[in-house]
């Protein structure tokens, strides 16, 4: 400020030196009038002399070098690593202040600052917490590993999270049920029942989910035969701001139970949870490349006859990776197996690829996002920190994302085999890095009559993307489940023997430039909203409620909120989020954008 001050003295100096202005008479119109010095375009009658020219034009010399150091000064000003996410202001800035918490979701595609989170470690310091933020009407909306992509438990109003109430409380062994705090990770709760001889039913692709979250957003994993996860909860502890602490199962309030499962935080913070688990198993799982042809002939008995299956579509080429697992028995062993390639050998004409587009971007052929500062040896990569290498040289290049795709391609089918382990070990996935992603759920007829329109989408899915030049990278993923009895889950049926397909599409965030990543959002967004015109209302397909975005079209909002009251019971939803939250601190802007409430703020 002290520099504008000066600067601004120095203009006025300037122009008084060559136009005095008389002091205004007390009595005239200029006394309420500042001094404000006329545009040099209009400057009256100067004197002939060219002295006087020279000297004018020696200071509007100086004024323009005055204005350009300013803005030098300005553009160049020293802003602190942590005062970064504050808007531009001349000459000021406002570092992070200390009690500011940023929080963001795994792909970092969300985030916030937030003064409220909250780590209760026992069950009453939870309800201290809620009771205190309900008198206060302070938010403290739910937040468990932060692994949505949507970011569905984030707000910068207030959040509590569950991570120190991680701990295993009880185990049936007689009836295979654990009882568990809903901070503790999948992996832990893996681990902590193990010795009992008893897993989890069924594991979404990755184990760094708290069990809260992962029950609350209707995670799943694949199997025909298997429900998602929801289905595993026979019984649940709720917080809530109105009726304290609750437990529902189906026989304590069924009602209620039933809507809450899959609650999606809105109706109470989940502190414990009970679960059906089953005897743990060894799974042996084949992964072989099929084409398209060859699925539709197989398709209906790869359902029926395996207990876990999904297939991964690579777009641009005819490849079609199953992965089918099913339980090693004591009569049938291992297969007898003896693999093609290596694992080297199935990953080095990846490595190839890379090598030779890294030296093709470097000569200037195309602007290269990669520097050769602190290069990693790609040899130590994996095929997924290839694949994300790879993208990061070109992510929205069409032609080079189909180039990437046949190299994946081909590493599938260099990969094809057998391998056996625990169920917790075979059925993860390595999702990759950084991404954008929409998930959707549809019917796909029953077990025993799978209606074929899973197969359908697929086939229109890729069609759309070679017709609109779509970069889209590899895999699209496709699972199964059986249905699920929580009223909020979007594989919600009362027919026990209806079956749901799940298809997500991706893009890839393998560079952390801000302008590439928006670059690659706004594909992303513009590849989702095709799949949503031509494919979602004629498979009746909804997204994963840790995948949907919430639009900022007022439009395309309120025909999302229409959308959904079709398919969910959003008034009984609504309800119950009265009744337990009326001020609604549990919420969030994604819930209240969602499932609006006549006069809530």
């Amino acid at each position: 400020m002290l520099r504008a001050n000066n600067l601004r003295r120095s203009l006025q100096s300037v122009l008084r030196r060559h136009h005095p202005v008389k002091p205004p008479s007390a009595t005239g119109s200029a006394a309420a009038r500042p001094f404000a010095p006329r545009p040099f375009c209009s400057l009256p009658n100067p004197p002939p002399s060219s002295t006087t020219d020279a000297e004018l034009r020696k200071y509007i010399g100086y004024t323009i070098l005055l204005l350009g150091c300013g803005a030098a000064t300005y553009y160049s000003f020293p802003f602190p690593e942590d005062a970064k996410h504050k808007k531009a202001q001349l000459f000021r800035y406002a570092p992070l202040p200390p009690d500011l918490h940023t929080v963001s979701n795994w792909s970092g595609t969300h985030e916030i600052q937030t003064r409220t989170f909250v780590q209760p470690e026992t069950i009453s310091e939870l309800e201290a917490v809620v009771k205190e933020c309900k008198e206060k009407k302070q938010k403290i909306r739910p937040v468990g590993s932060g692994l949505s992509p949507n970011g569905i438990g984030l707000t910068r109003a207030g959040m509590v999270n569950l991570a120190l109430m991680d701990k295993v409380l009880e185990v049936d062994e007689k009836n295979k049920r654990v009882r568990v705090q809903a901070g503790i990770r999948v992996q832990q709760l893996v681990d902590g029942i193990k010795e009992y001889g008893l897993t989890l039913q069924n594991f979404a692709s990755i184990r760094e989910q708290q069990i809260g979250g992962i029950v609350q957003v209707g995670a799943h994993g694949t199997g025909a035969r298997l429900p998602p996860i929801d289905e595993q909860v026979i019984s649940m502890k709720l917080v809530t701001p109105t009726k304290g602490t609750l437990e529902v199962s189906k026989e304590k309030d069924p009602k209620l139970f039933y809507l809450a499962r899959c609650g999606l935080g809105g109706l109470g913070v989940v502190a414990e949870v009970t679960l059906q688990c089953v005897e743990r198993q060894e799974l042996v799982e084949h992964t072989y490349v099929s084409s398209m042809k060859e699925i539709k002939k197989n398709h209906k008995k790869l359902l029926s006859e395996n207990k876990h299956v999904k297939y991964l579509y690579i777009p641009y080429t005819d490849t079609v990776v199953v992965v089918r697992c099913n339980p090693l028995t004591k009569w049938k062993g291992p297969p007898k197996y003896k693999p093609q390639y290596t694992q080297e050998e199935a990953i080095q004409h990846v490595r190839d690829l890379y090598q030779e587009s890294l030296g093709k971007y470097r000569k200037g052929t195309v602007t290269s996002n990669t520097s050769e500062e602190n290069e990693p040896d790609i040899n130590e990569l994996s095929f997924t920190e290839l694949r994300d290498k790879l993208l990061a040289l070109d992510p929205l290049n069409k032609e080079h994302i189909v180039k990437v795709n046949q190299a994946e391609a081909e590493f599938w089918r260099k990969s094809e085999g057998y391998r056996v382990g625990w169920s917790d070990e075979i059925l993860g996935f390595d999702c990759g890095g950084q991404q954008w992603v929409s998930e959707t759920c549809f019917p796909a007829g029953t077990l025993s009559k799978p209606s074929m329109k899973d197969l359908e989408y697929i086939d229109q899915l890729m069609q759309l993307i070679e017709k609109e030049n779509i970069p889209a990278p590899a895999p699209i993923e496709q699972r199964w489940t059986a249905c699920s009895r929580s009223l909020m889950s979007p594989a919600y049926s009362s027919s026990e023997d209806d079956i749901f397909s799940w298809v997500g599409i991706i893009m890839y965030l393998p560079t952390m430039d801000a302008r590439q990543r928006k670059q690659i959002t706004e594909e992303f967004f513009h590849y989702r909203h095709l799949t949503q015109a031509h494919l979602w209302d004629q498979y009746s397909a909804y997204e994963h409620w840790a995948k949907i975005e919430v639009p900022k079209d007022k439009d395309e909002l309120a025909a999302l909120q229409a959308r959904l009251r079709k398919r969910f019971p959003v008034d009984a939803y609504n309800k119950a989020r009265n009744e337990l939250d009326p001020d609604h601190i549990l919420s969030n802007n994604v819930l209240e954008k969602l499932f609006p409430v006549a006069g809530t703020v």
